[in-house]
């Protein structure tokens, strides 16, 4: 039997290519940390998790001095109890975002080897159900971009075989979210699909008030329009509009989704890898999706989602927005506004670790150390 021997912890700053505005925050920083763990059969596995903004050293130091201390001597191939080992070591932090940020790097990092080991790409390893899943675009729909910008943006992302839009709302005024979705949806058409992205920014009324508007241009969801712990909230606003309610990507449990899903508060789950702690209790957030007939569009971190909703039956799309292009040595494979999983056994990153060494610097844990 294999045993992990040692661990090594990078974490580097992808600053956004492009200005990023929402109804509560511009993005000016996404710190990166990057896990490797070796096992004593010589093998290795890479996973990562991110912040939008800052927070990146709080994640880096329970990584160092607590959980990959805790993981010299185990067997690798034991996901699961691992996971729930360094969950239960942590039980003081969690549920929350720095110690789920921190178990995503590992758990990633563990799916990886087992997969390079096993010589299986994660997409088969964790499903096998599509061979590629439709795209849509959300880098040139933020809030802060004018009307014709978006328009332009999007009927650029139509003409590459896009099958869609995501739009950030939240404007002083109702009347500035109506018009700027009216102006996508006359350029576009009406089998292009628009989504629209709240961010958390509404209170319940103007949340219902706005989504009237929603309606009468037919939009796919309704992203986040209150905040991420109004379950009750969520549930009033699904009940008063045919828009589908689409929440998940600052939520930080099982049991989190399990609510919103009983109460029929979500007609979308946004699961994020690296916000629920990983690939083990996303795939079990997907798969308890799949019961409730409910579909799973992932947020942000393209790259990695990819093979994970390429693994299950529920997915409806991927989000697009680049963010590994200047450390890996190719960006993900689109065809007609699909994206296409890695056949390479792994997570499918290949990561340019060139780029990576020169963007930071590397701590090595060994046991006893």
């Amino acid at each position: 039997m294999a045993t992990i021997t040692h661990i090594e912890l990078r974490m580097i700053d992808l600053v956004p290519k492009v200005k990023r505005v929402d109804a509560i925050q511009t993005f000016v920083s996404q710190e990166t940390p990057i896990l490797t763990v070796y096992d004593s059969d010589g093998a290795s596995g890479t996973g990562y998790s991110y912040t939008i903004g800052t927070g990146g050293p709080s994640v880096m130091a329970l990584l160092e001095h607590t959980l990959a201390p805790m993981l010299t001597g185990r067997d690798p191939d034991r996901i699961e109890g691992i996971w729930r080992d360094l969950l239960f070591a942590t039980h003081a932090t969690a549920v929350g975002a720095i110690t789920s940020l921190a178990l995503a790097a590992i758990d990633t990092a563990l799916w990886d080897l087992r997969c390079r080991k096993q010589g299986l790409p994660l997409w088969k390893a964790a499903g096998g159900s599509r061979e590629k899943v439709p795209l849509y675009s959300t880098e040139g729909g933020w809030l802060h971009l004018e009307t014709q910008a978006l328009v332009d943006d999007a009927l650029a992302m139509q003409a590459q075989g896009f099958r869609g839009s995501k739009i950030k709302i939240g404007r002083d005024h109702l009347s500035e979210d109506d018009a700027r979705l009216g102006a996508v949806r006359s350029a576009l058409g009406g089998g292009y699909e628009i989504l629209t992205d709240g961010n958390q920014g509404f209170t319940l009324s103007e949340a219902i008030r706005r989504a009237r508007v929603l309606e009468e241009h037919g939009i796919g969801w309704f992203e986040e329009p209150l905040p991420a712990d109004d379950v009750a909230g969520h549930m009033q606003l699904a009940q008063h509009t045919s828009v589908p309610i689409a929440v998940g990507e600052s939520m930080y449990s099982l049991s989190q989704f399990k609510d919103y899903l009983q109460m029929g508060a979500a007609s979308i789950v946004q699961v994020d890898v690296a916000r629920i702690g990983g690939i083990t209790p996303w795939l079990k957030v997907a798969h308890m999706a799949e019961a409730f007939n409910v579909m799973v569009c992932p947020h942000f971190l393209m790259e990695l989602h990819l093979p994970l909703v390429c693994a299950i039956p529920n997915a409806k799309w991927l989000e697009y927005i680049p963010q590994l292009d200047t450390v890996t040595n190719g960006p993900i494979r689109i065809a007609d506004g699909h994206a296409i999983p890695s056949d390479e056994p792994g997570l499918g990153i290949d990561w340019d670790w060139d780029a990576i060494s020169r963007l930071s610097e590397v701590k090595t844990v060994k046991e006893g150390a």
